[in-house]
């Protein structure tokens, strides 16, 4: 089994910067994507950004494209989500995800953390 941890969700007003962090504990991964997902109030989970285990391959949603900066620090199993200018509807519940390639569905991640809130207000 693996254990994420998300943390450093809060609240924020539009404009403002937030750096979300998930660590991963447990089960030794090899070669593992991280990615970050969100869910709103009322909606589907969404996928918002992830990376490969090199870290030289990214990908972002539309919605959060040069706004949000993944990154990611194996030694410490860390993944990071930088967000800048943050919007109201960047509010939601951010969700830190493993999976063995890069996607961008939520059915495809085989571990999940329980998430932290971010809330953005106008």
């Amino acid at each position: 089994q693996v254990q994420l941890e998300e943390s450093g969700g809060g609240l924020a007003q539009a404009g403002d910067s937030l750096r979300l962090s998930c660590t991963a504990s447990g089960r030794t991964l090899s070669a593992y994507t991280l990615g970050w997902f969100r869910q709103a109030p009322g909606k589907e989970r969404e996928f918002v950004a992830a990376i490969s285990w090199s870290g030289r391959t990214t990908r972002y949603s539309d919605s959060v494209k040069g706004r949000f900066t993944i990154s990611r620090d194996n030694a410490k199993i860390t993944v990071y989500l930088q967000m800048n200018s943050l919007k109201s509807e960047d509010t939601a519940v951010y969700y830190c995800g493993v999976s063995s390639l890069i996607t961008t569905w939520a059915n495809d991640i085989d571990y999940w953390g329980k998430g932290t809130l971010v809330t953005v207000s106008s």
